[in-house]
Order: C-alpha cells, then sequence, then structure tokens
C-alpha cells in the first residue's frame, strides 16, 4: 500500500507525533485493569489527566476501567455468559450502579469533547480517532451487556466501527482499532440471516472468520488492547467449538495477569472441561 505525500508530510508534524508517542501512563492503567487493580487503575489515570487534561485516551480509558469493573462486578465476564445467545439476550434484570453508569457517561463526554477539540485541528489525530472508538464501544457494551438493550447498542457498534475504519485508512498500523472492526464483523456475522438483512454496518460483511482474523492482529500488535483482544478470541474459539486454542489464550491471560482472579478461574473451568470431555474440538 502506498503512503500519500500528505500523509507522509503530516507524519512529521510534531502533533502528529505526538499522538504516536506511547502513553506510559495509558500502558500501566490498562496493565492494572487488566488485573482487576480497578483503584490503581483509577491512581494512574488520576496522575495521567492531571498532567495530560487534553489527552482523550485518559478519559477513554476511564471509562474502560470503569465498564470492567462493573462487568465483573455483575459476573458478565464469565465465560458461560458469552457461551449462550440465550443469556445473553436474557431480559432478566441485572442491578447496575447508577453511579457507575453516571462516571462512565461523564468520561464518555470529556472523551468525546478533547478528541473532538483535536480533531478540529488535525483530522488524522489517530490518538483521538482511537478514542471514540473506544468511547463508542463502551457504550455499546453498557448497552448491550448491562442494560440488556441489543438493538438500540447497534447504533453504537457502526459509529465504533467507523472511527475505526476511519483510523486505519490512516494508519493500518494502528493495531488496537482492529479490535473494533473484527468484532463488528464476528458479531455481525454471528446475527441469523434474517436479522443480518436489516443490520448494514459500512465496510463489514459479517464474516466471522475475517473477524476472528482482525482480533488476532489486536492480540498479537496491539498496544493497548492486546490482552482484551485475547479475552474475545477466547470467548470466540468456545463458542466456534475450539476449546483447546481458547485455554492456550487463558493460559497467556493468566500468566501476564496473575492478580485477576477470573482468568484463572476460567482457566481451570476450561481444563476441567477438557479433560472430562465435556468441551472438545469440532472444527
Amino acid at each position: 500500500m502506498k503512503t500519500s505525500v500528505a500523509v507522509l508530510a503530516l507524519l512529521s508534524t510534531p502533533l502528529a507525533a505526538a499522538a504516536a508517542e506511547a502513553r506510559p501512563g495509558i500502558r500501566s492503567a490498562f496493565d492494572r485493569l487488566y488485573n482487576f487493580d480497578f483503584p490503581g487503575a483509577h491512581a494512574v489515570l488520576d496522575a495521567h489527566i492531571r498532567a495530560h487534561p487534553e489527552d482523550p485516551l485518559g478519559f477513554a480509558t476511564r471509562a474502560c476501567a470503569l465498564l470492567f469493573f462493573e462487568l465483573d462486578r455483575l459476573g458478565i465476564l464469565e465465560s458461560e455468559f458469552f457461551a449462550s445467545d440465550e443469556r445473553i439476550a436474557d431480559k432478566k434484570k441485572l442491578k447496575p450502579d447508577p453511579a457507575i453508569k453516571e462516571r462512565i457517561h461523564e468520561a464518555i463526554g470529556e472523551t468525546r469533547r478533547s478528541a473532538n477539540a483535536l480533531l478540529e485541528r488535525d483530522a488524522h489525530h489517530t490518538d483521538a480517532l482511537f478514542s471514540l472508538t473506544i468511547a463508542d464501544g463502551v457504550i455499546t457494551d453498557y448497552t448491550a451487556l448491562v442494560e440488556r438493550r441489543q438493538i438500540a447498542s447497534l447504533s453504537t457498534v457502526k459509529s465504533s466501527a467507523a472511527y475505526a475504519h476511519r483510523l486505519l485508512q490512516i494508519d493500518p498500523h494502528y493495531y488496537d482499532a482492529y479490535l473494533s472492526t473484527g468484532l463488528t464483523e464476528y458479531l455481525i456475522g454471528s446475527l441469523p440471516f434474517f436479522v443480518r438483512w436489516f443490520v448494514r454496518v459500512d465496510q463489514v460483511k459479517g464474516d466471522k472468520q475475517a473477524g476472528i482474523d482482525k482480533l488476532a492482529l489486536t492480540a498479537r500488535h496491539g498496544r493497548y488492547l492486546r490482552p482484551f483482544a485475547k479475552i474475545l478470541l477466547a470467548i470466540a474459539h468456545l463458542r466456534e467449538k475450539r476449546p483447546t486454542r481458547a485455554r492456550e489464550l487463558l493460559e497467556e491471560l493468566a500468566r501476564d495477569f496473575p492478580q485477576n482472579p477470573l482468568f484463572r478461574k476460567e482457566l481451570a473451568k476450561v481444563t476441567e472441561k477438557l479433560r472430562s470431555g465435556e468441551l472438545r474440538d469440532t472444527l
């Protein structure tokens, strides 16, 4: 793929260079998030936001930490929830924390405000686009998984994927963005045909294997979302009757994030089911 002169010129500017730099505070916050050290993640983010109040990625990461906390508190992250379409669609009322919901929406609002301010100055600001991708992804997950309003979540599925596609057109090596496009591809591909007929997302064909392949790019090369991509891949492999591959991913997650009890619990569960023959590779 050839790079245009305009893009090369853009990448040479100080603003673009700053956008491409890794943020150690953001990386540290995500590491703590994946270890389920939510107070530690928020402490790191507090410091990052004080030092960089204009950075939308700090607020987007805050929204992620709040979402993960709520998903864990409600037991939504366990594999049985995602392995069953009936459980995902179950309208049985959960008891979400209204204070957490309010904080998520506050973080999303700050993300959008700061990201759009950056995009007004530079329409190719990759971290701003990535922050908006995360923001709409968080809203999608909260609406679909916590509030159980799957149809209502489709609008932010589309906008999150649109931001990710726009980002990847600018920088195909921004591997974290493939999580959004890959997950959207897999989710649309998992819908019944008659539903897919009415649910159209630009640049998404509904190819489940293509979705898995994109998630694998993030799992191999992602800067911040690599572990999250592994979580999603493990779930996808369980759904697609490939439990051995799911176990391998859970082993990596349990090794890399030893303070997270969920990874150990899910690994033990899948290992036991493979040993007993309850789970076996069929595809």
